[in-house]
């Protein structure tokens, strides 16, 4: 028995598990770096306890330390969430060794499943199927590329350790062979302390579908329905459902069959998943399996009714599992959409920034549920996840559940940093979404093949002016005598510029012209966050918020950035070829150029990892490398000066 938890993990997980605690009457205790001082789950705990530094290496990853934390408030048990040491063979051991309840499943069957070689080695045993591969402790980048070329293409290298993605390359071609062991390697040291990989017979243009099983300490096990997790961006989730859209009932038996098998194989007790490929046959094979809470976990509770923490909790205390498998039922279909601080139209570029206006309650209506680990004034730093919430319908099919998504995305907007709110609500209503002919690669060939649907969206002409007239009537926190006079305001957003004509009136009226546009825009108010306005006679809402002579307005769910032009422009704004800056804060992992290097254009420079994504700077122009100001390893804050080149026929030289 325990009476007080602490939570090992942060942001929404960490809120999520303390809900549910709270509920079953425990106390519980977060834990938080530098970076998370004033994050929601600090507070939201009954206690908490400052564990390190902002690095996850320097805090979240610190197993001495978190277990010091739970000696200091006297905790009895820990939950680890997902991420960082859930999957963690030697945190568990080292929670029972402590005394304390880990919410989760044995040390052994963590050790068992979290080397994804040795995994498939027993699933193959057990009679799950598995896609062919290369399982063998034989590292060398030889035999690695021999067996690679043996096996054929499409592959994947994959690091046997950890998961979410991370350590993980797609190669189609012989040539890309030796770049991908590299960095998944690179990669899977960095993230998980194990270089260790395998190889992968990819299953082309496949369906990402896994089973949630959960097992206790009586030799009980159940599976509780599939989760399609197919739309994916370079092997990262995006959206989820439940159940797949694919899926028919004999299917689903068959799956759930082998999920429970390779549970018991492994002496499971918990929550786990177990993820499958299928293929176009509709035939699936085992990946992994995940020996932890997934963060997809909602769409599963939606549909079955059921609290899986609750459930976590009851295990982890000796209890049986509540239900038999005839008993399970699934009613109706859910899908959640994970709200990233990324920027979809950029090459899901990872963001960081301050979250201005964030209002989930507005969204949480019928069937809509909103995880989140952020509130107005919280910090996105590059230390962690981009992942800052997840947005989950439930309906009673897979039309009322897209609708219901739709509209809880576009009633929620986030302002203050780029996101992927806009981009979510055009998948789920795109017609390879829709017609559920969606294949985990489906958005990154879209990506190269110049989708519309991830080109960025731009302003119509009635939110420039709706701008202008914003921009018109509002100095600081109040509003300004206007005059009659018309006057020009130059406004930008992203690459375009338009300088609108505007006279506004006392009565908050502006008559706006753009070329040959001719509007009049009233605003009625502009009151915490919502701006109310009437143009042309027909009268609506948006959300918005102005943050430094910036006007964040976010309509149906479509955010963009309007700026005042200032007649004196900085010239370091622009951009400069002669200096490669850190597109984000984050960790230089490679230095590919010395002083005195010739370059070319597109050349790779220098790669920064953050938020679980590896970004490279390349030279924009032919040039001479003159100063190298990192290397790898360092930290480097966003925009700090990386590489100086000297540019070839410079014409200020």
């Amino acid at each position: 028995m325990f009476e007080k938890i602490l939570i090992a993990n942060r942001g929404e997980i960490a809120c999520r598990v303390i809900r549910t605690a709270r509920n079953l009457g425990y106390r519980t205790v977060a834990v938080f770096s530098d970076a998370d001082r004033a994050a929601p789950h600090v507070a939201l705990a009954d206690e908490s306890v400052w564990i390190g530094a902002s690095a996850a290496a320097d805090s979240y990853l610190r197993i001495d330390t978190l277990l010091e934390a739970a000696r200091k408030t006297g905790a009895d048990a820990i939950h680890p969430g997902y991420g960082f040491l859930s999957e963690n063979a030697a945190f568990a051991q080292a929670c029972v060794d402590a005394g304390l309840v880990f919410v989760g499943p044995p040390p052994s069957a963590i050790e068992a499943m979290g080397d994804k070689a040795l995994a498939k080695r027993r699933m193959i045993a057990a009679g799950v199927p598995c896609a062919p591969g290369y399982l063998g402790e034989d590292q060398d980048d030889a035999r690695l590329t021999a067996e690679a070329l043996k096996l054929g293409f499409p592959l994947l290298v994959k690091a046997v350790a950890g998961g979410g993605g991370r350590g993980m390359r797609l190669v189609r071609e012989p040539g890309e062979i030796a770049q991908a062991i590299a960095g998944a390697r690179r990669e899977a040291q960095s993230a998980f302390g194990d270089g260790t990989l395998m190889l992968e017979r990819l299953i082309d243009n496949g369906r990402h579908i896994e089973i949630q099983v959960f097992a206790d300490a009586h030799g009980h096990a159940v599976h509780l329905g599939e989760r399609d997790c197919t739309a994916q961006r370079r092997r990262q989730k995006v959206i989820e459902e439940s159940p797949s859209p694919v899926v028919n009932p004999a299917m689903r038996e068959a799956m759930g069959r082998d999920a429970v098998a390779a549970a018991l194989a492994v002496g499971y007790r918990g929550a786990g998943t177990v993820e499958f490929i299928v293929d176009a046959d509709l035939r699936h094979y085992f990946l992994e399996m995940n020996t932890r809470l997934q963060v997809e976990h909602p769409v599963t509770e939606m549909v079955t009714g059921l609290d899986l923490v609750e459930w976590q909790l009851r295990v982890a205390a000796g209890q049986t599992l509540p239900l038999a498998q005839a008993e399970v039922r699934l009613s109706g279909h859910a899908i959640e959409a994970r709200l990233y601080a990324e920027d979809p139209y950029a090459g899901f570029a990872p963001q960081t920034g301050t979250v201005r206006r964030w209002r989930p309650q507005h969204a949480r209506h019928a069937g809509v549920r909103i995880d989140a680990g952020i509130e107005e004034g919280s910090e996105v730093s590059p230390w962690y996840d981009p992942m800052v919430a997840k947005v989950i319908a439930h309906g009673r099919d897979r039309d009322d559940a897209i609708r219901r998504l739709r509209a809880a995305l576009q009633n929620t907007p986030l302002l203050g940093l780029r996101n992927n709110g806009r981009f979510l609500a055009d998948l789920v209503d795109h017609p390879a979404f829709r017609n559920a002919a969606m294949t985990t690669t489906l958005i990154d060939q879209w990506q190269e093949a110049g989708e519309p649907l991830l080109q960025r969206p731009v302003p119509g002409d009635d939110l420039w002016c709706l701008a202008a007239a914003t921009f018109a009537l509002q100095d600081g926190p109040g509003w300004r005598a206007n005059s009659v006079a018309a006057y020009g305001i130059p406004l930008q957003c992203e690459d375009s510029s338009h300088t609108l004509r505007v006279q506004p009136d006392r009565t908050g009226l502006v008559r706006v012209e753009l070329g040959t546009q001719r509007h009049e825009v009233r605003i009625f108010g502009f009151d915490d966050g919502a701006l109310r306005y009437e143009m042309d006679g027909v009268r609506r809402q948006a959300l918005a918020c102005i943050h430094e002579s910036e006007l964040h307005l976010a309509v149906a769910g479509s955010v963009h950035v309007f700026r005042e032009v200032s007649a004196f422009p900085n010239r370091d704004a622009a951009q400069d070829a002669t200096r490669a800056r850190a597109p984000v804060a984050g960790k230089v992992t490679q230095v590919q150029v010395a002083v005195g290097d010739a370059v070319a254009l597109g050349q790779a420079l220098v790669c920064v990892e953050a938020m679980k994504m590896e970004m490279w700077l390349s030279a924009q122009a032919a040039g001479r490398v003159t100063v190298v100001h990192a290397q790898a390893g360092d930290q480097v804050e966003s925009g700090a000066l990386l590489v100086e080149i000297e540019l070839e026929n410079n014409p200020e030289t």
